[in-house]
């Protein structure tokens, strides 16, 4: 098999695992396991490089894996929506919980579509998945922070997110054209909070377990 074709399948598998296991801990924990401004943004990058990618290459399988993507995405969308309200400040209306939501996903499809309007569609596509895909890593530590638990969360995840960025950077920053500096830099950023997140995640897992 090509390795462009391997690496490619590899980080689509890994970040397919990523949100069938964001869909099951949320619905467990009756919580959402994907910060929401990364979801947004990927809910809005993954419809828009599924159609316009199908419209200048016909179906390949990066197209196949965004349109899996999008529509595993809006089953973590679901979790977010029904449970994501108890992390909301109780201070402010309930109806500001839906505006919120509203606004996020608005601008994150501006974001999107700025990108391939300034970019173009191959190189738009890249920067902005590597760009919101270091803020999820930065997102996933605050979240562990913020919440003080491993609720919403998993090793799986993790790991599985790491490895699926691992495999796009080795392909898109040096196999590929393009941007490649720049993917490598943000690729190894990510790396780093990735291998972070997983550090503390486990130290916060094996905290509660010796308190049970």
């Amino acid at each position: 098999m090509d390795l462009h074709l391997s690496l490619t399948l590899l980080s689509g598998i890994c970040w397919t695992l990523v949100y069938i296991d964001g869909i099951r801990i949320g619905l467990r924990d009756h919580s959402y396991a994907i910060p929401f401004w990364a979801l947004a943004l990927n809910l809005a990058w993954e419809i828009q490089y599924a159609v316009l990618g199908y419209q200048s290459y016909g179906l390949r399988a990066q197209t196949g894996i965004n349109l899996l993507w999008f529509l595993l995405d809006l089953g973590i969308l679901y979790t977010f929506i029904r449970y994501g309200k108890k992390y909301f400040p109780t201070t402010l209306q309930p109806g500001k919980f839906y505006a919120w939501i509203f606004l996020g996903i608005v601008s994150a499809i501006v974001i999107q579509w700025l990108f391939y309007h300034e970019f173009g569609l191959i190189p738009g596509a890249k920067y902005s998945a590597f760009l919101q895909n270091l803020l999820m890593s930065i997102l996933f530590v605050s979240m562990l922070v913020q919440r003080g638990s491993a609720e919403g969360q998993s090793q799986f995840i993790a790991i599985n997110k790491w490895i699926g960025t691992l495999a796009a950077t080795l392909h898109l920053g040096l196999l590929d054209e393009g941007p490649g500096t720049f993917i490598l830099v943000t690729g190894v950023l990510i790396m780093i909070f990735d291998v972070l997140y997983i550090v503390l995640l486990q130290r916060v897992s094996s905290a509660r377990s010796e308190k049970s």
